[in-house]
């Protein structure tokens, strides 16, 4: 009886990362400690679970069946852990989560080290992507979007902070160009523009009969980092569209000055994201919890 859940965790990871390196490389193993374990299994269960070549695995019919059974028992043992788990106060064990590059790094990741200094025996793997990633098929526990989301079936949402933006440029541009007192003003201005893929993303600026205005900014100037456009407006090179929490810094020090500022710019949302599950972990819902009590302030 002790013996019935040895190789099974690996089994079902190797199903669902898609094969034996991809599993190894989720559950911090090697590719052999993987196949061993796997041929274990099949050895102990005497059917073949996967069909093998040099350089890939797909299950048999018989895989299949074991799998769903598989996927099935351990779900209700990881609940199981966790409606355990909800009654304690210790916050541990490995918690995998993706978020934004800079919004992390700047925003995310400071209160995220605090959370694991109060908490020793919390594991972090923290992944810096601007991608979406497949909270399912990667294996992620937990992620941190902005804007608008997307394909959510399956998944768990709670908006956490929002970004607000505002039009800023360095005070020497402004002494020798103007300070623009309209949108109109942007015209007769330098100005420097978020784009991705060729695409350069329009300005909007909220009204308050809702109907929203859009500013489509004429520039040679483009980038696709939000920390390389506050440096060039910071140099003189012209007005950006930033985040508050982005250019916070820069405004204290004297390097940005906010313009248009009777004027509210874009507000976006960040969310947390979250398969979907009928126990909630301590660990995740402890980093949910801070986030949203705590992103707000930082952000702006």
């Amino acid at each position: 009886m002790n013996d019935m859940l040895n190789g099974i965790p690996e089994f079902v990871e190797a199903v669902e990362a898609g094969g034996f390196s991809a599993a190894a490389a989720r559950m911090n193993l090697s590719r052999s400690a993987i196949g061993k374990t796997i041929a274990k299994l099949e050895r102990r269960l005497s059917v073949r679970l996967f069909h093998r070549t040099t350089r890939t695995q797909s299950l048999t019919d018989e895989g299949q069946a074991f799998y769903e059974r598989c996927r099935r028992a351990l779900d209700e043992i990881q609940s199981g852990e966790a409606m355990l788990e909800s009654g304690k106060r210790e916050v541990a064990g490995r918690l995998r989560i993706s978020m934004p590059v800079l919004f992390g790094r700047r925003c995310i990741a400071p209160l995220l080290m605090e959370l694991a200094r109060a908490h020793p025996n919390l594991e972090l793997d923290l992944s810096f992507s601007d991608r979406v990633v497949d909270l399912l098929d990667e294996g992620f526990d937990l992620a941190i979007r902005n804007g608008p989301l997307r394909d959510s079936a399956g998944l768990v949402t709670r908006r956490v902070a929002r970004h607000r933006m505002v039009v800023c440029a360095s005070p020497a541009y402004l002494a020798k160009r103007g300070t623009p007192q309209a949108i109109a003003d942007l015209e007769d201005h330098d100005l420097i523009a978020y784009a991705r893929a060729g695409e350069v993303k329009i300005w909007t600026f909220p009204r308050a009969d809702g109907v929203d205005i859009e500013y489509m900014p004429k520039t040679r100037l483009r980038f696709d980092d939000l920390e390389v456009m506050a440096d060039a407006a910071a140099a003189g090179m012209g007005a950006a569209l930033l985040p508050c929490w982005l250019i916070r810094g820069q405004v204290l020090a004297g390097n940005l000055a906010p313009v248009l500022t009777d004027l509210s710019g874009l507000t976006f949302h960040a969310y947390a994201v979250w398969p979907q599950t009928p126990h909630l972990p301590l660990k995740t819902r402890a980093v949910i919890d801070l986030l949203a009590a705590r992103l707000p302030q930082v952000m702006e």
